[in-house]
C-alpha cells in the first residue's frame, strides 16, 4: 500500500465515481480500478458496494477513509514545511457568515499588506460545515459561532457577541422596550438555517426556557432575513454585529425578551494535529488584535436620535487608532 493508493481511494470516495476520480487525478480509469482492487485485496475487505453502476462506500471503507485523510494531511503538511510554504502559497480559512461579514475583511486587508505573496482562500459556511472542513483538512483553520462539537478540534475563544430579537418599523412591537417570553408564540419568525451557530444558540436557549419556535422562513443568508424584517414580513433573532447599521438607521428595532438573553462566543478552531504555519499563526494573531480593538466600541448605538456629538467624536477617534 502506498500514498498513491490512498490518494486514489480518497478521490474515488469524494467523487463517488471511478471515472470522475480518474479525470480528477489525470490518470487512466483502469489504473484507478486496479488501485482500488489492490487495496481491497491487501486488507481482505470490500471498500465499495457496486450496485446499479454506482459505488457505495462500506463500513470498512469509511474507517479507511478517515485514516487515509489523516495520513495524506500529515504528508501534505510535511511537504508544506519542506518547501517553505510561508514564502509563497495559499492560506485556507473558513469563517461563519457573521465573522465573514463584519470581522474578516478588515483582518484580511491587514494580512495582505503584511504578506502580499500569500493568497487567502476563504470559505464562508455555517459553523457545522466549517467543523467538517477543518476535520477533513479542507481549511487550515476556521472562525465559528458557538461551541465546537469534536474533541479532535482545538477551540480558542476569540470574541464575544450576542443575538438580538428584532422587528421592523411597521411591526406592532416597534419602539417597545421589552416583552414577556410567552408572547413569542404570537409572531411569525424568520430564522437562520439549521447547522448555523446562530440557529443552534436560538434553539438551545429557547428550549431551556420551555419554548419552541417553528420558523416561517429559514435562510442561510442573514442579509435576506434582515431585509424581510425591514419589510415587515416577520421578526427574527439575529447577530448584533450584523444588524448594527439597520439599528442605527432605525429600519429595525431591538426588543428585550424578559429573562432571556443570547450571549455567545466566536472561536478559532483547528485540528489538534494540524501544523500551523507562520502565516497561519500571524493571521490568527491579527484576529486577536482586531477583537481587542473592537471591545472599545459599543455594540448597539442609541436608536431614537440620541446620538450625541461627543459620543460620535469618541467613536471616530477610536476607529482612527
Amino acid at each position: 500500500m502506498t500514498l498513491r493508493h490512498l490518494k486514489i481511494f480518497v478521490a474515488v470516495c469524494e467523487e463517488e465515481s471511478i471515472t470522475a476520480a480518474a479525470r480528477k487525478l489525470y490518470i487512466a480509469q483502469p489504473s484507478v480500478s486496479f488501485a482500488i482492487g489492490e487495496l481491497e485485496e491487501h486488507y481482505g475487505v470490500k471498500l465499495f458496494d457496486r450496485i446499479s453502476r454506482r459505488l457505495y462506500i462500506t463500513e470498512p471503507g469509511k474507517q479507511l477513509l478517515s485514516r487515509a485523510r489523516e495520513i495524506l494531511a500529515i504528508f501534505s503538511e510535511m511537504e508544506q514545511g519542506i518547501r517553505d510554504w510561508d514564502s509563497i502559497g495559499t492560506l485556507r480559512i473558513g469563517t461563519s457568515i457573521t465573522a465573514g461579514t463584519c470581522f474578516l475583511p478588515e483582518v484580511a486587508k491587514k494580512f495582505y499588506a503584511l504578506r502580499p505573496q500569500i493568497q487567502l482562500q476563504v470559505s464562508i459556511e455555517n459553523s457545522r460545515t466549517l467543523e467538517e472542513r477543518v476535520l477533513s483538512n479542507q481549511v487550515d483553520f476556521a472562525i465559528i459561532e458557538g461551541l465546537c462539537h469534536s474533541d479532535k478540534l482545538v477551540a480558542e475563544p476569540l470574541m464575544k457577541d450576542r443575538l438580538v430579537f428584532v422587528c421592523g418599523k411597521d411591526h406592532p412591537l416597534y419602539e417597545t422596550a421589552s416583552i414577556s417570553p410567552d408572547r413569542l408564540r404570537e409572531f411569525r419568525f424568520l430564522l437562520r438555517d439549521k447547522g448555523s451557530g446562530t440557529r443552534e444558540l436560538v434553539d438551545s436557549i429557547l428550549t431551556a426556557h420551555g419554548l419552541s419556535i417553528l420558523p416561517a422562513w429559514e435562510s442561510i443568508s442573514t442579509g435576506a432575513l434582515v431585509s424581510a424584517v425591514v419589510e415587515g414580513i416577520g421578526v427574527s433573532i439575529l447577530p448584533e454585529r450584523l444588524v448594527r447599521r439597520a439599528l442605527k438607521q432605525g429600519t429595525i428595532h431591538a426588543v428585550e425578551i424578559e429573562g432571556i438573553s443570547f450571549p455567545r462566543n466566536f472561536f478559532l478552531i483547528y485540528h489538534e494535529g494540524k501544523y500551523l504555519s507562520a502565516s497561519a499563526r500571524e493571521f490568527m494573531e491579527l484576529c486577536r488584535q482586531a477583537e481587542q480593538e473592537e471591545k472599545d466600541l459599543p455594540l448597539i448605538p442609541p436608536q431614537k436620535g440620541e446620538w450625541e456629538e461627543s459620543e460620535r467624536e469618541r467613536l471616530l477617534s477610536l476607529k482612527k487608532k
